[in-house]
């Protein structure tokens, strides 16, 4: 088996203060020879408004296609938990996990949708990917209805 090179897993960690600060690790992929979708889901992402300080809240889908790196799991959800003290625009945190993950990973393909719920009456949904899809992945639908209200 091949020696894993992750300090996170495993362990009792304190989320960083800030995604800059924040480790996020990858391990190999045992399956670097196919080409396949892995998703992550974070369906409680939290970051603050950089104006007002009040909190912000997104569900958001991480689709990617890896090459030889897999995302280790565990120090993602630690590095989105950093995200919960940052003030940062919608936008911005999208685009910036996104490319921290092909920073890191460097996938084949990677794209993000960040379904942010309203502040002031406006949902703004952010979606990012790195280009077009491998020919033959099986992308399926982020399955994140749009913003419809109450009525």
């Amino acid at each position: 088996m091949t020696e894993l090179h992750v300090t996170q897993l495993g362990q009792v960690v304190e989320p960083a203060a800030s995604p800059d600060q924040a480790v996020l690790e990858r391990v190999p992929n045992p399956q670097s020879d196919v080409t396949y979708l892995a998703r992550f889901v974070a369906p409680e992402f939290t970051s603050l408004c950089p104006v007002t300080g009040q909190p912000d809240f997104a569900h958001l889908v991480i689709d990617y296609a890896p090459g030889d790196w897999l995302i280790e799991s565990k120090s993602l959800k630690l590095y989105l938990t950093s995200f919960r003290s940052h003030g940062s625009f919608h936008e911005d945190c999208t685009v910036k996990i996104g490319r921290k993950i092909v920073e890191i990973a460097q996938p084949r393909w990677l794209r993000i949708g960040g379904y942010w719920y309203p502040r002031g009456g406006i949902p703004i949904d952010v979606f990012w990917q790195t280009g077009p899809a491998p020919e033959g992945l099986w992308v399926p639908d982020q399955g994140v209805a749009p913003y419809r209200g109450r009525g």
